[in-house]
């Protein structure tokens, strides 16, 4: 394996990359102008330069002064080397040849500013022309199986190096056969091999029997140094499960990457694909994410289980007030409808329920998805395709000529997408879509943040739902206790049950639930709608807080008071409410 396989391509080291003031990365950063000043590399006029110039490029002070030409290329290797207590390698210092040239090609080692000088006492002498990247040592050290112990180089001697231990022509030819040529072609083979094994099949079909098995939603492949770690992601939360052991890590993610059809020898770059399989007599869809890590791929497997997903409001528990504000405004002829929260808070789901609800013969709707997760009949979904131009906006375009009603775009992202949505809804159609937002408020200062204009948006906004999931409590070991009068003061509590005695609903845990004491989840949201008093609101420049205030004076009710509702019934608890819905509670 390569230092590339090892964690992929090396595109983004901490030299490019801004810092936070307080990072250790930062504090080493000021340790090094303070010993650029104190061995007279530079005066503190140009390190107060060389801030303003990093703070608005993102780049690190160190590399923004050597670009600038502010301090010396050996000045500042004496400063690194002062700052981490280690000497300056010299010409002298490197090998007459390439060491571990089978583990370490030379594009890396050039793009890393890296180079191998010495083994000693079983430690690899690394020289680094850049003193604060953590990642090229760490990635050599899992690709060569030896620690690492750093030596400072001036970049100009480093070059000298580069090109007399690896002179071009022999450095195409290493590149070939230690990335491109026969060596990868014959470890790709060899995993190949070892993913059709017997074994290796029958464990990787048992861990994603048990995930559909345990309705499970997610799972992780997970490989370190030591161990293959199995996750699975139950009711939003993951648990560990027996891990395989760590020699099979590399069969076992090979074999899901045949599966989905994915290339096996590219280790590098992350991966997406699909697998449908029959598992236990029912088409299963898993969506796959492959991402290069420091011990191997890491997978993550979606399962997308058709027979377990009910596009029903009911099921979803959406509160009825919400459902019928909801589908009123599914019926309206154009206008923009958005639902918002965070990542796996049910978005998708909500909208596929009303895109389900709508579907009729006499209405085109067509969906652009990234990725279509379920294939809704009698609607027309599209998957976006950035790296052939195929984007939401792009796609937007071509769909309003092929006259639909109805559009769902997986998520407004740019300010591009969202004027092309605002045109839709301008032009008679009803535009669905997502937003990353906190709540529905939070939504309109979100848009607003992105370009669009005041009064556009009063012109297409029709209503915007926000929503989290929570679990449900195991109805077959819930237990009722009457509630502290601590909780029932935090959240007056007393007068949501009309001063009758508050009980609460506590999980127990059983085999029903995994022992867990919660088995499924359900959405609590909230649902604005823009009236003449927030709508000049949103002229008047009003703040998210201003907005939410307005619409619950109208009638709103928050997600969170629609979350305490639910812990009243006995559906969930408040301790789950404010895990996922006001974690600063």
């Amino acid at each position: 394996m390569t230092a590339q396989g090892a964690r992929g391509t090396l595109t983004q080291s901490p030299g490019q990359q801004g810092q936070t003031s307080d990072t250790p990365l930062a504090r080493q950063v000021d340790l090094l102008a303070s010993i650029l000043l104190r061995q007279n590399q530079c005066d503190a006029q140009t390190i107060d330069r060389g801030r303003r110039v990093a703070t608005e490029s993102g780049q690190r002070l160190d590399l923004v002064l050597i670009q600038l030409g502010l301090v010396t290329e050996r000045g500042l290797a004496e400063a690194y080397a002062t700052l981490l207590g280690t000497p300056i390698a010299g010409p002298a210092r490197f090998p007459e040849a390439p060491l571990l040239p089978e583990r370490l090609t030379p594009r890396f080692l050039r793009t890393a500013r890296a180079c191998p000088l010495a083994i000693e006492d079983s430690t690899l002498v690394l020289g680094v022309a850049d003193a604060l990247d953590d990642f090229t040592p760490s990635a050599i050290s899992a690709a060569t199986g030896l620690p690492t112990r750093l030596e400072i180089v001036v970049p100009i001697e480093l070059e000298a190096a580069f090109g007399r231990l690896y002179p071009e022509g022999e450095t195409e030819e290493a590149e070939h056969h230690a990335e491109g040529g026969a060596g990868l072609e014959e470890d790709a083979e060899r995993l190949k091999d070892l993913a059709s094994e017997a074994p290796v099949i029958r464990l990787v079909n048992q861990i994603i029997g048990r995930a559909v098995e345990t309705r499970a939603s997610d799972i992780h492949v997970e490989p370190f140094e030591d161990r293959l770690r199995v996750r699975y992601r139950y009711d939003g939360v993951l648990h560990e499960a027996d891990s395989p052991a760590a020699r099979l890590a590399p069969a076992i993610i090979s074999r899901i990457k045949i599966m989905a059809k994915l290339d096996i020898a590219e280790r590098r770059l992350p991966q997406d694909g699909r697998i449908k399989l029959a598992v236990r007599g029912t088409e299963i869809d898993f969506r796959v994410s492959t991402i290069p890590s420091l011990y191997g791929e890491k997978v993550v497997l979606r399962v997308l289980d058709r027979s377990s997903v009910t596009f029903d409001y009911v099921k979803l528990g959406l509160p009825a007030g919400v459902v019928r504000d909801w589908s009123r405004a599914l019926e309206l002829p154009n206008g923009i409808l958005l639902v918002t929260g965070p990542t796996g808070s049910g978005k998708t789901t909500t909208l596929y329920t009303g895109l389900t609800a709508i579907n009729a013969v006499s209405r085109n709707i067509v969906t652009v998805e990234d990725p279509i997760e379920y294939q809704l009949n009698g609607i027309n979904q599209i998957q976006t395709k950035p790296q052939i131009g195929l984007t939401f906006a792009a796609l937007l375009r071509s769909i309003l000529r092929q006259d639909p009603d109805v559009i769902m775009v997986g998520e407004v992202r740019d300010l591009e997408t969202a004027q092309i949505a605002v045109q839709a809804a301008l032009t008679g159609h009803l535009v669905l879509s997502t937003l990353h937002t906190n709540s529905s408020a939070a939504s309109i200062t979100r848009l607003r943040d992105m370009g669009l204009e005041d009064y556009l948006l009063t012109a297409v906004l029709r209503g915007v739902l926000a929503q989290r999931l929570v679990r449900r409590l195991c109805d077959s070991c819930k237990r009722e206790a009457e509630a502290p009068p601590e909780l029932i003061t935090r959240f007056d509590l007393e007068r949501r049950t009309g001063g009758a005695p508050v009980h609460l609903w506590h999980p127990v845990g059983c085999a029903q639930c995994r022992s867990t004491g919660y088995r499924g989840r359900q959405a609590i949201a909230e649902f604005l709608q823009p009236n003449a008093e927030i709508e000049h609101l949103i002229f008047s420049k009003a703040d998210q807080s201003e907005i939410e205030r307005a619409a619950v004076g109208a009638g709103m009710v928050t997600m969170f008071n629609a979350g305490l509702e639910a812990a009243l019934a006995g559906t969930t608890t408040i301790e789950e409410v404010v895990r996922s819905i006001r974690a600063e509670a």
